[in-house]
């Protein structure tokens, strides 16, 4: 299993947004990132996912689970296709599987010395990103969240 974080504006889609979606899946589209639609390429089914409140207080609120791997971007306008007419954005579904409660907050993460080296510290503006599994472990242990 690989681990990721996926972070989201709470004014456009918050994790109460996708919490209350039926069966709690949605797609994670509108990514508009070439790393960030590499990494959602990666994605396996199965794999688990932080959900990251990335305005306000800036917090992980939320694990999900991939459930339907990388596939077109529906959200893409016929205007930003490629030139032979394809899609060149993915999106995956995701599943809202807990809430995290309380949120962990990105000052928490920074204060810890074994999360220095998390991309979530030293690239902060990427929207989905991976986590390492002794990453995954300190941030849910931080958390008092199961792994």
């Amino acid at each position: 299993m690989n681990y990721w974080l996926v972070k989201s504006e709470p004014g456009s889609w918050s994790w109460q947004d996708h919490w209350s979606k039926k069966g709690r899946v949605e797609p994670w589209d509108g990514v508009r990132n070439h790393q960030a639609k590499a990494h959602m390429i990666a994605m396996k089914k199965g794999d688990r996912a932080f959900f990251y409140h990335s305005v306000g207080d800036r917090e992980i609120v939320g694990i999900c689970e991939v459930v339907k791997e990388s596939y077109p971007d529906p959200t893409v306008k016929p205007d930003k296709l490629k030139k032979d007419g394809s899609n060149p954005w993915v999106c995956v579904d995701l599943k809202a599987l807990r809430k995290v409660d309380p949120p962990i907050t990105l000052d928490t993460i920074k204060a810890d010395a074994k999360l220095k080296d998390m991309v979530l510290v030293n690239n902060s503006r990427l929207s989905v990103q991976p986590v390492t599994a002794a990453e995954w472990k300190r941030v849910c242990k931080l958390g008092e969240v199961d792994a």
